[in-house]
C-alpha cells in the first residue's frame, strides 16, 4: 500500500477536484467547532491547526483565478447558493478572529500575524469589535501607536465600558504623549 506523505493529504482533504461544496463546508464548520473546543480546552497550537484545516477546506471552495477560467467552467464557489457563500463567509471570518484570538495566547506573540488575521475579518466585516480590538493591540506592539489608537477607540465606539480597550487606549495615549515629549526635547 502507497503512503502519502502528511502534506498530500492536507492538500487531497481540502481539494479534492470532486468535493461537493456542502461537503467541505461541513467539514470546514467541523474543524471550525474542534478548533473552538482546543481553544477552550488551553490547547492553542492544536486549535491553530484546526483553524488553518478549516480555512483549507474553505479554498476548495474559491472559484479558479481569471486565467484558468476562460475555458468556462466555474468552480465549486460559483455554484455555492446564497446561504452557503454566507456560511463560507461566516466560517472563514470567525477562523480568523479565532487564529488571532490563538496568537495572542502565544509565549512569543508574532504581532504582525495578529493584525493580518484581524485586517482580514475586518476587510470584510468592518465593524467586528474582537477585530478591532485585536488590531489595536497589534499595532500598540508594533509600534504604530496612532493606528492603535484608532482602532482602539472604533472598538470602544462599540462596547464603551470593555476594561480591556480602554485599559490599551490609556497605554497607548500615554505612548504617544511620550513619544511627543521626546519630539519637543530634541527641538
Amino acid at each position: 500500500m502507497e503512503r502519502q506523505s502528511p502534506a498530500a493529504g492536507r492538500c487531497a482533504a481540502g481539494a479534492q477536484a470532486g468535493a461537493e461544496p456542502g461537503e467541505l463546508l461541513q467539514r470546514a464548520q467541523e474543524f471550525k467547532s474542534q478548533g473552538a473546543q482546543c481553544y477552550k480546552d488551553k490547547k492553542f497550537r492544536e486549535a491553530i491547526g484546526k483553524y488553518h484545516r478549516a480555512l483549507l477546506e474553505l479554498k476548495g471552495l474559491q472559484p479558479p483565478e481569471p486565467s484558468s477560467s476562460a475555458s468556462g467552467a466555474a468552480g465549486p464557489r460559483g455554484q455555492l447558493t446564497a446561504e452557503q457563500s454566507q456560511s463560507a463567509e461566516s466560517i472563514e471570518i470567525d477562523c480568523y478572529n479565532s487564529l488571532a484570538a490563538c496568537l495572542l495566547q502565544a509565549e512569543l506573540v508574532n504581532y504582525e500575524r495578529v493584525k493580518e488575521y484581524c485586517l482580514k475579518v475586518l476587510k470584510k466585516e468592518g465593524e467586528n469589535f474582537k477585530a478591532l480590538y485585536r488590531s489595536g493591540v497589534a499595532f500598540y506592539h508594533l509600534g504604530d501607536f496612532n493606528k492603535a489608537l484608532d482602532y482602539l477607540k472604533e472598538a470602544r465606539s462599540r462596547q464603551p465600558t470593555d476594561t480591556n480597550v480602554i485599559r490599551y487606549i490609556q497605554l497607548t495615549e500615554m505612548k504617544l504623549s511620550r513619544c511627543s515629549q521626546r519630539e519637543k526635547e530634541a527641538l
